[in-house]
């Protein structure tokens, strides 16, 4: 059974003509499917237009939140209530083509547990282009993980994918990345990408700086979540150490203008003197710190393990991340 799950702010004007344009790709590839709208705080007639849909067509259901909690709660809220053995999410601007569904489903057919889709012509403004293609550049560099569009909103995963990675604040441009950190095998498709026919895009420029920190988050979870003083400690040792040898040295300076004929040094109207008593103590700082977050992740373990299976040969324990998706 295939989930799409659809993130709704503000879309009254274009989830009918989404539901079935949807419902026309599941009738001609023969997809038994259910159609998640997540009402994230919209503050017009979504729900209303969502509770029609729901009422008239068997295959869709409507999720209300409370508030705007967004994208990633969404999101998140959708994959807990789903019940496909496939997940495909897209936007409800009718940007994200359903045509494409098919092509990601084949996909993952080849062996995939997600594949992103790559909007590689896009008919939105340069400002909002040329940012985005920075932004997933940087992504790509930073976590390893190359994809060309890293926020893209129509993506399929595997059930086994979306029961591993835990979604919370912004970190659903990330799943991929955070999929991949799990041992998933990641991939990208081309798909086509239309213009925005209603309403208004839901990103300003706040976007890229939340984007960037949830970045760094994201790159001090994947790589140091089960060993963050591995990366405070080495920090630490480093800057400890700049400063312990640049204190040698000016004491090595200071012994021999004592010792000879040259003038007397006086180390403390050196600002070099200070950089290294800086340096030392940052140093002892981190690597404080990271024996205070070694305790806290000893005491907090993740719930899921850190490590994932793929296969057993007793197929029983555990399940296979690969299946066909007509198990």
């Amino acid at each position: 059974m295939l989930t799409i799950i659809v993130p709704v702010f503000n879309e009254e004007a274009s989830l009918v003509e989404l539901a079935a344009r949807i419902e026309a790709v599941a009738k001609e590839h023969q997809l038994e499917y259910e159609l998640i709208f997540v009402d994230d705080g919209s503050l017009d007639n979504s729900w209303q237009q969502i509770a029609k849909l729901a009422q008239n067509d068997p295959n869709a259901r409507g999720l209300r939140l409370r508030r705007n909690f967004g994208k990633a709660a969404a999101l998140a809220a959708g994959f807990e209530n789903s019940a496909g053995n496939v997940v495909v999410t897209m936007d409800a601007d009718l940007q994200d083509d359903p045509n494409e569904i098919p092509r990601l489903l084949a996909k993952l057919e080849e062996g995939f547990d997600v594949v992103s889709g790559w909007k590689r012509v896009r008919h939105d403004p340069w400002h909002k282009v040329l940012p985005s293609r920075v932004f997933n550049g940087l992504i790509s560099w930073l976590t390893g993980v190359k994809l060309h569009d890293h926020n893209c909103g129509l993506k399929a995963y595997r059930r086994c994918v979306i029961e591993e990675v835990h979604l919370y604040g912004e970190m659903h441009r990330f799943v991929p990345v955070l999929a991949a950190s799990r041992g998933f095998r990641v991939s990208e498709l081309v798909i086509q990408h239309h213009a925005r026919k209603h309403g208004k895009s839901k990103y300003g420029f706040e976007r890229f700086v939340k984007g960037f920190l949830d970045l760094l988050t994201v790159y001090f979870l994947t790589g140091y979540g089960n060993r963050p003083q591995h990366l405070l400690g080495t920090m630490g040792l480093a800057s400890f150490l700049s400063g312990a040898c640049g204190l040698w040295i000016l004491t090595a300076f200071w012994i021999v203008s004592r010792m000879t004929a040259m003038e007397d040094l006086h180390l403390h109207r050196k600002a070099s003197f200070y950089f290294c008593i800086l340096a030392i103590l940052l140093g002892v700082q981190l690597i404080s710190i990271g024996f205070l977050a070694e305790l806290i992740t000893a005491q907090n373990r993740p719930s899921h393990q850190p490590y994932n299976i793929a296969e057993d040969t007793n197929l029983t324990p555990h399940e296979v991340a690969r299946e066909p998706l007509d198990s």
